[in-house]
């Protein structure tokens, strides 16, 4: 039997492998995470700079200067930040953008006291911060700069270590 040309089809006349060909194959997103009971995602107001700093050196980073933190949350689109029962500071990340083509995802860190929920605290993390980008800047390349042990919750949302050999390159002020 012949197929009638698409404008005079109907779609329940296709089945099968002609239908399935002709479906854009597209890429599963992962489920979203749960947060562990008795944790908050928040995005209101960022931290206090000697919060973000004390979260930021527990994860191996160097110490910053808190106005040059408080510069740094200033200037950022956006942040994401995780709290424990206790209200204590255990996640978090920030996002700069040129409004346009590109977007950062920087400062991605969970405090490695959290040892029994430290995946999937950065997995809410980052499944967060991607949603959001996503919503408020569909279309912008995102780059990230995380940890090691944040890379399979990077790689679980189809970001690429390094694509092609483009390495970012970064400048420490």
């Amino acid at each position: 039997m012949a197929l009638q040309p698409a404008c005079g089809t109907r779609v329940e006349e296709f089945s099968g492998p002609v239908l399935d060909s002709l479906l854009i194959p597209f890429r599963s997103q992962p489920q979203p995470p749960a947060l562990p009971e008795g944790y908050s995602l928040e995005a209101g107001a960022p931290p206090a700079a000697a919060e973000l700093n004390g979260l930021l050196v527990a994860c191996g980073d160097p110490s910053r200067g808190f106005e040059r933190l408080e510069k740094a949350l200033a200037r950022s689109a956006w942040q994401l930040t995780m709290r424990n029962s206790a209200g204590a500071l255990v996640g978090f990340v920030r996002a700069t953008s040129d409004l346009a083509l590109n977007a950062n995802l920087w400062d991605l860190s969970v405090h490695p006291s959290e040892t029994e929920h430290a995946q999937q605290l950065l997995l809410v993390l980052v499944h967060g911060a991607l949603g959001r980008l996503r919503r408020e800047l569909p279309g912008c390349s995102i780059s990230v700069a995380a940890p090691p042990v944040a890379l399979e919750a990077l790689r679980r949302h189809g970001f690429v270590v390094d694509p092609g050999g483009i390495r970012a390159m970064g400048l420490r002020l």
